[in-house]
């Protein structure tokens, strides 16, 4: 019987439980004040997920009492059974806490609201709290990867970034693959889970719709996966990173002058910057070369295929170059929902469609650019302006061009002085000089997040009176 208001015994309400939202069962006893083992036998309790809102998720205990010692130890071992085979359920986890993200929440969010909920779940973890840029990314490259179920990244979008950016180099690094120059990456041998808490957490709002570290560590628990794609960013001789979203231009410009005023707390440093790069509103002289998704023409004859393939010489590369004098360029392979844009910076794209939304701002007045920015947090199309261009594409080319004339030599000096054109990849500040090259690779990595398709088949469900 539901122990609980007697009203509701009176009635004996019938609830149905399904196992797949079950993720612990935990025998009930009653003990004397330091007693350690044994004790009375109270009954089961059963914590399962509830979804509050449309994308919330909280958790809940079900008390079932005792009839008799046997039949709640049956239960209990029948239970514990089903919640064993759930096989995608990850058992151990490999953590990093990022100490220095936003108001410095992480390590609170992560030993107040996840761990608790890691061990309810009888999950093992090994926590790192890091302590320097680049601390995850060495820590993967060496620990026992085979050691664990999944990694959690418990921070803002740099963080998770990192860590992914870790986890895929270690891939490579198992595989046997060049790091240097990367083609055709191999897959991440284990899921990547997101805890926000971070500024903007864009990967944690694309994922569960919600930023909400309870809702996050439930998907993880019940291991919910989906499959995502990935972006490489190049120059024509080496890797530079593994990532999932970019902004040359505007957007970088932004990152850069905050990360000179980091002691300045984060939202007041990422208000300045927005506000005074904003007044100080310039183009970037470039050229970007982009390969198009080629949407295949099933209903074109068989005739003019082959005619179609003649006259592209075999070569499929169909590239497209534009030149010209950008405010801004967003090179985006999932959707980036945030708060402030919650329909997304690049609503085109999805998770794993396996291409790139290019997003490319001609240079406009600063009122007009500004209108633009504006529709992101509205309902409105913010692309519906005649200077801003969208393409869905498979790879890119950014190439910055500097200035001929006498000035050219003194430009060139002055931009390698600078370490060059700032990149924002990811929510991370890059520099690069020379031609960056950005690829797509189809479902790279599993992140822990909602695909409904992909939920436990088991309907075992579990009746109680």
């Amino acid at each position: 019987s539901h122990t609980g208001d007697s009203s509701v015994a009176l009635q004996a309400q019938e609830e149905i439980i399904e196992m797949k939202d079950v993720f612990s069962v935990k025998l009930k006893l009653r003990r004397f004040a330091g007693q350690k083992k044994g004790g009375t036998l109270l009954g089961i309790t059963i914590f399962k997920c509830l979804n509050k809102e449309e994308n919330k998720l909280t958790d809940c205990a079900i008390h079932l009492n005792n009839l008799s010692e046997d039949h709640c130890q049956s239960w209990f071992r029948h239970l514990k059974e089903i919640l064993n085979g759930f096989q995608n359920r990850p058992k151990s986890l490999k953590v990093f806490v990022n100490p220095s993200s936003h108001k410095r929440e992480a390590t609170h969010v992560y030993y107040e609201k996840v761990a608790p909920l890691f061990k309810l779940a009888g999950i093992k973890t090994d926590v790192t709290v890091t302590e320097y840029e680049g601390h995850a990314l060495s820590v993967l490259k060496e620990c026992e990867l085979q050691a664990f179920d999944g990694v959690v990244c418990v921070g803002g979008d740099g963080s998770v970034s990192e860590v992914a950016h870790g986890l895929l180099l270690r891939a490579q690094i198992d595989a046997g693959k060049d790091t240097d120059y990367v083609s055709k990456p191999v897959r991440a041998p284990v899921p990547l889970g997101v805890i926000p808490a971070g500024t903007t957490n864009i990967l944690a709002h694309t994922l569960y719709g919600i930023k909400h570290a309870v809702t996050a560590t439930l998907h993880i628990i019940l291991g919910h996966t989906q499959a995502v794609d990935v972006c490489t960013f190049s120059t024509p001789s080496k890797l530079l990173r593994f990532g999932f979203s970019a902004m040359f231009g505007f957007g970088a410009r932004t990152l850069a002058l905050a990360e000179k005023h980091r002691w300045m707390p984060s939202s007041q440093r990422k208000d300045f910057a927005f506000i005074k790069t904003l007044a100080d509103l310039k183009p970037e002289d470039c050229e970007l070369s982009f390969l198009p998704l080629q949407i295949p023409q099933e209903d074109c004859q068989e005739k003019d295929r082959t005619k179609k393939e003649r006259t592209k010489k075999g070569g499929k590369d169909q590239w497209q170059k534009i030149q010209g004098h950008f405010l801004n360029v967003s090179i985006m392979a999932i959707p980036c929902l945030c708060s402030m844009a919650p329909r997304g910076l690049a609503p085109n794209t999805s998770l794993n469609n396996g291409s790139m939304a290019l997003i490319v701002v001609q240079n406009t007045s600063r009122t007009e650019f500004i209108k633009h920015l504006k529709r992101y947090t509205s309902v409105e199309n913010q692309f519906s302006f005649p200077f801003v261009e969208t393409y869905t594409v498979k790879e890119v080319k950014v190439q910055p061009r500097l200035t001929s004339g006498p000035d050219a030599k003194e430009n060139m000096c002055v931009a390698s002085a600078e370490g060059n054109y700032p990149w924002n990849i990811d929510g991370d500040l890059m520099r690069e000089a020379a031609e960056v090259h950005v690829r797509v690779h189809p479902q790279l990595i599993d992140l822990y997040g909602v695909n409904t398709d992909d939920l436990e088949s088991s309907q075992a469900t579990c009746n109680c009176l």
